[in-house]
């Protein structure tokens, strides 16, 4: 692809201040991505929004669009209404379910099994608390991720958004090995309009060690209309998220993924998202 990165669109990095230890700061990777021609950032941190310095980050990089979201582990309160309503309204694009502070993620760390935040009460039902959630979401008009959720729970929570009003909706790397949302699984979720999220580092040791063939397999078979690419980088062994997009592309189109599939899920998916 000539100028691989103009116009690309990344939903999912991790930047400085953190709880976790970061690669950059949201200023140095909108500095990076805008010299690169990139269109637009979503910024994600596991403990607290990330509205208010993308906004600052847009403000000192206007050539570059820089988006917060929040996700809704315990340091924001867990399943907390509150804190997505304050979040949405500052700005936010994305609320993120569970990741970190999930009972799914948190049981595949060993963890007890009354560990850690579901969607679902012990009926099988979405919690009350989430559905307003979902509500909130829905009256923004902003995304849903589903995060670290189990594969049970993201084939209850998605119809559920979708009867509510959520009309954007990502299934967080299904790929990943505590997500583990099957193809068939993923065609059952596809009748409901979401996104398919396809990070690139699952590929990685620190990410799952999945198999690229595992995401080609997901674009070829779910199909690239509902897929996005993302790198979820951020990390200090890794790349930045700038080069690891570049190096996601490139390693698909050495794959045989063709540049209009690879337009559609780095930059036409991404933007129809976030409404630019």
């Amino acid at each position: 692809m000539e100028g691989t990165l103009n116009g690309c669109i990344d939903m999912h990095v991790h930047t400085a201040p953190d709880t976790i230890p970061r690669k950059m700061s949201d200023l140095e990777l909108a500095r990076e991505a805008s010299s690169r021609g990139m269109r637009a950032l979503l910024v994600k941190s596991h403990n607290f929004p990330t509205a208010a310095s993308a906004y600052v980050a847009s403000q000192a990089v206007p050539e570059i669009k820089v988006f917060g979201s929040i996700t809704l582990n315990y340091p924001v309160g867990g399943l907390n209404p509150a804190a997505v309503e304050a979040s949405l309204k500052a700005g936010a694009k994305e609320v993120w379910m569970p990741t970190i502070s999930a009972k799914n993620h948190l049981a595949s760390k060993g963890s007890s099994s009354a560990s850690g935040l579901s969607v679902m009460d012990t009926n099988g039902t979405i919690k009350e608390e989430v559905k307003e959630i979902l509500k909130l979401i829905a009256e923004q008009d902003a995304i849903l991720g589903t995060g670290h959720l189990s594969c049970l729970e993201i084939m209850a929570i998605v119809p559920a958004a979708k009867a509510l009003g959520v009309q954007r909706i990502i299934v967080t790397h299904p790929e990943f090995p505590l997500v583990n949302v099957s193809i068939e699984k993923q065609l059952e979720l596809k009748k409901f309009g979401v996104f398919f999220e396809r990070t690139y580092v699952s590929t990685t040791p620190s990410g799952g060690n999945v198999r690229i063939q595992s995401i080609l397999a997901g674009i070829k078979s779910v199909g690239a209309e509902c897929t996005v690419l993302s790198t979820d980088f951020g990390q200090p062994v890794n790349p930045s998220p700038v080069l690891g997009m570049e190096m996601y592309i490139e390693e698909l189109l050495g794959l045989r993924v063709s540049e209009r599939e690879l337009e559609l899920m780095v930059k036409v998916n991404p933007a129809q998202l976030l409404g630019i």
